[in-house]
């Protein structure tokens, strides 16, 4: 059980010998049958020990205790089920009790009420020989018994119990303890008691309702409830009794929905459940017993998601130099984040590990040993956002704060950034209230950092409507948030839209600081990449300035030099390309390492002036460091990857591996599809792409379907436009003449068209975003 309720001591003793045979010449019969061991147990009808009726599942950790206690009898076994409350300790271990006992395993078992120490002691003290006897009596006594006994310390939850001081003083004898509090695994083997298996969960839904499970409908509605539900037992076992009661299984997804607070918390409707407390009060219990920082860090906790939750967030945000505008909002945020360990720019880990080793002890919350990050359960995020909804908008905003100054901190670190992401969006599911601009910001920068370009533009719309309000239009801050819009537009093929904004912060910026001043000079750094993106080539002019005024090695200075290259390249210049792009990448794997993400922009931009020339095995190993890299980094689905999946197929093309470049264009248009949406231009780059790869195996009927859906999509998408947006990847106009009887079929020919007139290598789409994004960062900072 885990309702922390006491209960009195149980026990199971052997069975009694057969009675002996009748004398029928004086000599008595042998004795009968011995009967089966049996239970022996007060109050066991309270407790449902006997059979644990609606016990279902859990096998494997079933097959685990049984396998553990029956190695090496007659020596010291002990073994941990920890768990959050109401997961099913309890019952798992009384059911093992049970198939234990029909093995004949131990000769007597003990049951525990380990509530605290007093009621451990309690229980322990009515085993001793005789009344009235003290817990140390009661222990030798136990540990001089050599049969073979088990004691089961049942809710022993207390982070205050010393359950050690209650083990008999001997080396042998089994003990099996039900907690909460996973420091008791010390102790011994341990298993951590978590959902159920789906199937499983189903299954006892079903049976405690009194539903046939053979029902498909049954069967299917049944698993929507769980789902829901998120398997866990109690909160199961509960529905179970509340639908036993109403007798409408198939109403009660569609209440839960609209009141599965009042459900969780009701204390009425246990129904045939084995449990004697709801959901929200079996958590209560362990709540109340938090320190005031543990509940706040709980908190906070619940709105983000519920996996991937890292120390380095909120020490990363203690350590920002933030300054929000709302000043007051900031010495709140400082406040939280100096009860959790944070205080003026300082860091006290310590302070921190206490506070989540406090929630760990009610099993709260959850360590991922893997990667050292903690995890909560959503119906705890659910209950703790239930008990705090008062409070709920300032908490909400608190961690949306935190996210922002912990992105704020390191903008280089793209798997904690990834995290953020995650975080962020699940706070933007239920968040409504106005930001802080300068939060807005740095959560647009998360977004972008992914290729969220959808959620940044959101986010970066509000802050430059606020700042033309309250700063006007030529502000600084106004001019940086017009840039950033920009390029979030430029990143989503809307070159008309960012050129619009980057002309006007560019006159700004010339107006205010002067032609060589290192903001204009961005300006015309992105501006001319705008331009180069339409095909409007103007990186010469803004590199010298550049040069001149930052130095060779310059970050600014090696993006101009790669955009050069990269018009080189588009001018067939592949020489003067190539030459230009080894000394950038030599500078940025010096400067900023070998995995910085422009150095991974330059290997691919080397590769494709590499592919260009026909060096084709010293592209593919190119594009596959970056591509590995990027899936590392990024993560699979980051346009990035997508974009070194585009290219790897290429190369694979180019060299006559059609099935492998399939495979890779299929994830990348699949990918891009989900993404960005249908009509992105590097969605019709990948379609268009694919539709080339099917013309070179023949399957002329799939690729003509591509183009056409490209070309329709297209037309619709550019009809104000005669500029077309389609880019070209898989081969360069003069490798586009079909061979043989493929160049006379009309499908070919239209895509030998297509490709030709529309040659531009995608290699430059995006080519700057990081390295603009990481600059405007420092900018702000």
């Amino acid at each position: 059980m885990d309702s922390g309720q006491h209960i009195t001591i149980q026990a199971i003793h052997g069975g009694t010998g057969g009675a002996g045979g009748s004398s029928g010449s004086g000599v008595g019969g042998s004795g009968g049958t011995g009967e089966a061991p049996q239970f022996n147990i007060s109050g066991a009808s309270q407790w449902n020990v006997h059979t644990v009726p609606s016990f279902t599942g859990r096998q494997e950790t079933l097959q685990e205790i049984h396998q553990y206690f029956e190695q090496a009898q007659g020596t010291r076994l002990i073994f941990i089920l920890h768990g959050l409350g109401g997961s099913g300790k309890s019952q798992l271990a009384f059911k093992y009790v049970r198939e234990a006992q029909d093995k004949k395993r131990f000769c007597d078992v003990f049951f525990i009420d380990a509530t605290s120490n007093q009621t451990t002691e309690t229980d322990l003290k009515l085993l001793a020989p005789t009344a009235n006897d003290t817990l140390e009596a009661a222990l030798s006594w136990l540990a001089s018994n050599h049969n073979e006994w088990l004691i089961v310390f049942d809710n022993a939850d207390d982070v205050g119990l010393d359950i050690a001081k209650f083990f008999p003083p001997s080396t042998f004898g089994s003990i099996l303890i039900t907690t909460r509090n996973s420091q008791l695994c010390i102790h011994g083997v341990d298993s951590q008691v978590s959902n159920m298996a789906l199937d499983d969960a189903s299954y006892l839904l079903l049976k405690l309702v009194g539903r046939k499970a053979v029902q498909d409908n049954k069967k299917e509605l049944a698993t929507a409830i769980v789902k829901e539900l998120h398997c866990f037992a109690l909160a199961v076992s509960q529905a179970g009794g509340y639908i036993n009661a109403q007798g409408d299984l198939e109403g009660y997804l569609a209440l839960y929905k609209v009141s599965r607070d009042r459900l969780l918390k009701r204390n009425d409707i246990q129904g045939q459940s084995q449990y004697h407390i709801p959901v929200y009060a079996t958590w209560d219990l362990s709540y109340n017993k938090l320190s005031q920082p543990a509940k706040l860090l709980l908190q906070i906790f619940a709105q983000l998601h519920h996996e991937g939750i890292t120390k380095e967030i909120f020490e990363k945000a203690a350590l920002s130099e933030l300054q929000m505008d709302d000043s007051d909002f900031q010495v709140q945020v400082n406040q939280v984040l100096g009860q959790l360990g944070g205080s003026n720019q300082t860091w006290d880990a310590l302070v921190f590990s206490d506070i989540l080793g406090e929630l760990q002890a009610y099993s709260l919350i959850e360590q991922n040993l893997r990667d050292q990050s903690f995890s909560v359960h959503p119906l705890i995020q659910q209950w703790s956002n239930y008990t705090t909804k008062q409070n709920i908008g300032f908490i909400q905003t608190c961690a949306l704060a935190i996210i922002a100054m912990s992105y704020y901190f390191n903008r280089e670190d793209f798997k904690f950034i990834t995290g953020l992401l995650h975080h962020m969006t699940r706070l933007s599911l239920f968040f409504q209230q106005p930001l802080d601009m300068k939060i807005s910001v740095h959560l647009a920068y998360i977004a972008e950092h992914q290729g969220r370009c959808s959620d940044a533009e959101g986010l970066q719309v509000a802050v430059l409507d606020s700042r033309k309000r309250l700063l006007g239009e030529e502000h600084p801050d106004t001019l940086l948030s017009m840039d950033n819009l920009a390029r979030t537009y430029s990143d989503q093929g809307r070159w008309s839209d960012a050129e619009g904004l980057q002309v006007a912060v560019l006159e700004s910026r010339k107006q205010l600081l002067g032609e060589e001043h290192p903001d204009t000079l961005l300006s015309m750094n992105n501006l001319a990449s705008t331009y180069s993106d339409q095909g409007r080539w103007t990186d010469a002019e803004e590199l010298e300035a550049c040069k001149r005024l930052l130095g060779e090695e310059h970050p600014d200075t090696l993006t101009s030099m790669d955009n050069l290259a990269c018009t080189y390249s588009d001018q067939g210049r592949w020489s003067d390309a190539e030459g230009l792009q080894v000394a950038v990448l030599e500078s940025q794997k010096k400067l900023l390492g070998e995995e910085h993400p422009n150095t991974l922009n330059s290997m691919s931009n080397l590769a494709c002036t590499y592919s260009d020339q026909g060096r084709w095995t010293d592209a593919e190993g190119l594009q596959v460091a970056v591509l590995e890299s990027r899936k590392r980094l990024l993560g699979e689905d980051h346009p990035y990857s997508l974009l070194s999946m585009n290219n790897l197929a290429h190369t694979y093309g180019d060299q006559d591996r059609w099935s492998v470049a399939e495979d890779l264009q299929v994830t990348a248009l699949e990918s891009r599809k989900r993404l960005l949406g249908k009509e992105h231009p590097a969605t019709l780059l990948s379609m268009n792409n694919l539709a080339h790869i099917f013309e070179h195996q023949a399957r002329y009927s799939e690729a003509e379907a591509l183009r056409r859906a490209a070309q329709d999509i297209e037309q619709r998408r550019d009809a104000a436009s005669k500029h077309t947006q389609i880019e070209k990847l898989v081969a360069s106009p003069a490798e586009l003449a079909l061979p043989g009887a493929a160049s006379e079929n009309p499908v070919a020919q239209s895509l030998h068209e297509t490709y030709t007139q529309n040659s531009k290598k995608p290699r430059k789409w995006k080519r700057n975003t990081l390295n603009q994004l990481d600059t405007m960062s420092e900018e702000w900072s």
